[in-house]
């Protein structure tokens, strides 16, 4: 699956993320966790790829519009959507997941978010 793109960041994040995807997938038992990040906001989904559905998705903007974060942009919030992800998770019956990082590097953001859902009762 080839993508066009003028952004070579863009372009190069896509490739890895392809990459990335050959060997990260999703069952119901386990699914799959990934993460997408833009300037302001970081939103993370779990999904199940047998079936294509997504079983529970969480993001800075949601709980922005819930009072819960000022804003969206910073490791603080990323770290509070990981682990409101991951207790709703854990809620709704699954522990163990597999982690996608879509490309990113496993740093700042993207990892503050893995690291509260992590610590929030989330395996991977």
């Amino acid at each position: 699956m080839q993508r066009k793109s003028r952004n070579n960041k863009v372009s190069a994040r896509l490739r890895r993320h392809e990459s990335i995807r050959k060997n990260a997938f999703g069952t119901k038992a386990r699914p799959r966790l990934c993460v997408y990040r833009s300037l302001r906001e970081i939103y993370g989904a779990l999904i199940d790829d047998e079936s294509g559905w997504t079983l529970l998705s969480e993001s800075t903007l949601n709980l922005r519009k819930q009072g819960a974060l000022k804003t969206g942009g910073n490791k603080q919030a990323a770290r509070a959507a990981g682990e409101s992800l991951a207790k709703r998770a854990v809620k709704n019956g699954i522990e163990s997941v597999v982690f996608d990082r879509a490309g990113y590097k496993y740093h700042g953001r993207v990892k503050a978010f893995s690291e509260a859902a992590r610590e929030a009762g989330l395996k991977f």
